[in-house]
């Protein structure tokens, strides 16, 4: 069972920055498409990036220009760099990994943008 640990979220004030990052254990398998999606109460978890396992990248236009995906395939563990926050992006923030078949998730960290 693939396990997904990610760290980073906080408290930052409008236009601050915040460096999320998600581990990845428990598979002896190449880790696919990794991602990060966020969901605030009572709306869709929605894409926010994702990171194919050759650096290939995709993003949600609202974050275009501001937030960074990367990933270390050494160390099965990706990583998004939030620049330029804004109080609509506060949320859940969750990462999620394929490999093979299969998609798994990690519990969510908080982050929260003061006006």
């Amino acid at each position: 069972q693939v396990q997904l640990v990610e760290s980073g979220g906080g408290l930052v004030q409008t236009g601050g920055s915040l460096r999320l990052s998600c581990v990845a254990s428990g598979t002896i398998f190449p880790i696919g498409v990794m991602g990060w999606h966020r969901q605030t109460p009572g709306k869709q978890r929605e894409l926010v990036a994702s990171i194919t396992r050759g650096g290939n990248t995709n993003y949600a236009d609202s974050v275009k220009g501001r937030f960074a995906i990367s990933r270390d395939n050494a160390k099965n563990t990706v990583y998004l760099q939030l620049n330029n926050l804004q109080p609509e992006d506060t949320a859940v923030y969750y990462c999620n990994a394929n490999v093979l078949t299969n998609n798994f998730w990690g519990q969510g960290t908080q982050v929260t943008v003061s006006s």
